[in-house]
């Protein structure tokens, strides 16, 4: 409880700092410019020569234009810690920005949702419609064997085997056909072989 009594506090005190700067670095811009005026305004002769004041007025004014350059970086420092203490203790801010972050990534993460749904309703609708055919396909092919699907296909596989198998000896039946005509020429000239030996 102390410390968030003495929060608050330091916090006034903070900006009391803040705001004392803040008059005093513009307090002494405008007084140093102000002598820097009337430094430029020429005087009647006095007791000082003239060469003399004028190095005189020309130091003063050198001083002078450096006081505003130093209140002028004091400013600029200001401004830097006033953006710091923002930041870091300007809660109302951060959580309206984190707010406004997260309903950006709400919305974005409903947005995903809806798209992934309708997705999903496409892809369910088209493989009801792929699962239709597949199963009206196979019906038939039942229907058509009169047996069960198993052995339908069991039996589609085993008439197409059964084709290649005999497509394969048809075409190579004039080869073992070769053999037997060749082996009959040979026995045909036997006997006629000896048909001149016992006629002579």
């Amino acid at each position: 409880m102390a410390q968030q009594r003495a929060l608050p506090q330091s916090k006034e005190t903070l900006l009391q700092s803040y705001n004392k700067r803040l008059k005093d670095d513009v307090k002494s811009i405008m007084d140093n410019f102000t002598e820097i005026i009337k430094t430029a305004k020429i005087e009647d002769e006095t007791q000082v020569s003239r060469a003399t004041q004028g190095e005189q007025d020309n130091y003063e004014m050198h001083v002078r234009a450096a006081n505003i350059v130093r209140a002028g970086e004091s400013l600029m420092k200001l401004v830097s810690d006033l953006k710091q203490f923002l930041i870091l203790n300007d809660f109302p801010s951060v959580n309206e920005a984190i707010d406004q972050r997260t309903q950006q990534l709400r919305a974005l993460r409903e947005d995903c949702d809806r798209k992934l749904i309708a997705l999903r309703d496409e892809v369910s609708v088209d493989l009801y419609e792929l699962e239709e055919e597949y199963y009206s396909s196979s019906s038939s092919l039942c229907e058509a064997n009169g047996r069960p699907l198993c052995e339908a296909y069991w039996r589609l596989d085993l008439d197409t085997d059964s084709a290649d198998g005999l497509s394969a000896p048809v075409l190579a039946s004039p080869e073992p056909s070769a053999g037997p005509l060749q082996a009959a020429a040979p026995a045909h000239s036997h006997a006629s072989g000896p048909g001149p030996t016992e006629h002579a």
